[in-house]
């Protein structure tokens, strides 16, 4: 199952093992089971801690198994072959398992083995999706870290019936003790930010104490990133406050235009900017959303936690999220049909009859893609011909199963009350209203930046983007602004890379000039 060069590389991992762990399968008759049983194989006689042993057991998910110490009671369940995306968490697990160290702080483990609780996790995952691995690999851990939490992976392809019965039709998915715990992206803080209710209070009050910044950076997508890179250098005091480190990146699949990086995925490239900035002397505090700006000498950021962050200059890097099509039935079935992410949730649908809205690049490759998984794609564009580069189009017009329906605009998202049946549009040249009957709507439609918190703050276009000059100053000196989130043209990962480091440049040069014009005022007044 596993190729020469992939066994090499893994038997070199597994050298860092340094206890006995011990493989535990629960398999059926089925080809799946046999699959599996084939790579815990693979994997044990690649290294001489590992062992695999089969046990019987109706009552748990099969094709399963188990990763722990031999003798004890295991934490990690995989339901399912965690190949694909999911084939990294398997790694981990297995090192961590074996007493390989955790990267985690060592205020964010004392907090693990704090919970006071016992807490059964199960995530549905799809092997195409990105944004799984997080969330997996982050339960894993904490189960690894405190034997009163137990996680159990799902592929949700693999357990198709399961996930019908739980109205899973997103990913990744989690749920605690049986009850809905989240969806979407998430790592370990934000996992722990939810089951432990007071760590929210604790880190406000913590954050309240910190001293003044240089440059503070709201945002940690390319653009903070770069920001703070750049910021660090000059010697300042440089603080990155985001919600997610990383950002929009996190959330796309494939990266291929980014010079010098002949090609790589999104969440590779945030981890890689995290450990860039980590080299540097940069003060990050994430899991905080920023909720207001309050400029002045010292501006001030609030957050929603009720801390208050203080800093000279402030670059403002919030970037930008999917945009909605803003029809009844859209937010109402989100996650119960109504998805933004092919790659994570088109496994979901398979053999199913879904919509893409969108014509453009994103909207064309996302119905290519799920053309090859779904029974048929429906693909609605507002405008009377699709905007997406004609290489796409060609491979889309292709496809038999894909349906193009042009100046088409979506009125509803139709369903049951639990999930999505159909969606309704309206040919904008006859006026005539048509019903698609459907199982899942993927909207594909663009972005809007995130700058809701910033209105009365600074100067935004029609559009909601920060305006900003030719050096990313706002309308507020001291203030400044890079990425997705501003009037500079083309959002390219390349772009707001750039725009990060001019917006710090900015930033240092107003902070020099600050300080002589303090300077000269002091001396004019001594002089009085």
């Amino acid at each position: 199952m596993l190729d020469a060069n992939l066994k090499n590389q893994l038997k070199a991992y597994l050298e860092k093992v340094t206890r006995p762990i011990e493989l535990v399968a629960f398999l059926d008759d089925g080809d799946k089971s046999r699959e599996l049983k084939g790579l815990l194989d693979e994997i044990a006689s690649l290294s001489a801690q590992i062992s695999v042993v089969e046990k019987e057991d109706a009552s748990v998910r099969r094709p399963s198994f188990t990763i722990g110490e031999a003798g004890k009671e295991a934490g990690v369940r995989f339901a399912g072959i965690p190949m694909g995306h999911e084939f990294t968490s398997l790694v981990l697990a297995l090192l961590q398992a074996g007493g390989h160290p955790v990267k985690l702080d060592d205020a964010t483990i004392e907090q693990i083995q704090n919970l006071d609780g016992d807490f059964a996790f199960e995530t549905y995952f799809s092997l195409s999706c990105q944004n799984c691995p997080e969330v997996v690999q982050s339960l894993n851990v904490m189960s690894i870290i405190n034997p009163r939490i137990k996680h159990v992976a799902i592929d949700g392809a693999l357990f198709q019936k399961e996930v019908e019965e739980r109205q899973v039709m997103s990913v990744p998915m989690m749920f605690v003790n049986g009850e809905s715990f989240g969806s979407g992206r998430m790592g370990v803080k934000e996992i722990l930010a939810k089951l432990d209710t007071g760590a929210s209070a604790r880190a406000a009050k913590e954050l309240e104490n910190k001293p003044v910044f240089d440059t503070l950076i709201v945002g940690g997508g390319p653009a903070g990133a770069a920001a703070a890179i750049y910021s660090a250098r000059k010697g300042i005091a440089t603080g990155v406050v985001a919600e997610r480190f990383g950002g929009q990146v996190l959330d796309t699949m494939a990266i291929e235009n980014f010079v010098s990086v002949k090609e790589t995925e999104g969440p590779k490239f945030a981890v890689a900017l995290e450990q860039h900035v980590n080299d540097y002397e940069v003060d990050i505090m994430d899991v905080q959303r920023a909720e207001k700006l309050v400029p002045g000498r010292i501006n001030e950021i609030h957050l929603a936690s009720g801390a208050v962050l203080r800093a000279k200059t402030v670059i403002l890097s919030t970037g930008a999220r999917w945009r909605e099509i803003n029809v009844p039935g859209e937010r109402e079935y989100r996650g119960r049909g109504v998805a933004y992410c092919p790659h994570c949730d088109g496994p979901l649908f398979k053999g199913k009859r879904v919509a893409v809205i969108g014509g453009g690049n994103s909207g064309v490759e996302a119905a290519i893609d799920l053309a090859g998984i779904v029974s048929a794609v429906t693909l609605i564009e507002f405008g009377n011909e699709l905007r997406a580069d004609a290489v796409l189009q060609k491979k889309l017009r292709s496809l038999s199963n894909v349906t193009i329906v042009t100046e088409a605009q979506t009125t509803e998202v139709t369903g049951d009350g639990k999930k999505v049946n159909g969606i309704t549009y309206t040919d904008r040249a006859t006026g005539a209203s048509h019903h698609v009957e459907l199982e899942g709507v993927f909207v594909q439609i663009g972005l809007v930046p995130n700058t809701e918190w910033l209105k009365g703050a600074v100067e935004l276009s029609k559009h909601g983007e920060i305006v900003v000059d030719a050096k990313g100053a706002t309308s507020v000196p001291g203030v400044f602004a890079a990425g997705d989130v501003t009037t500079v043209p083309y959002k390219q990962i390349v772009i707001a890379v750039g725009e990060g480091a001019k917006a710090a440049l900015s930033a240092f040069d107003h902070l020099i000039r600050a300080s002589v014009e303090d300077e000269a005022v002091v001396e004019e007044e001594a002089a009085a």
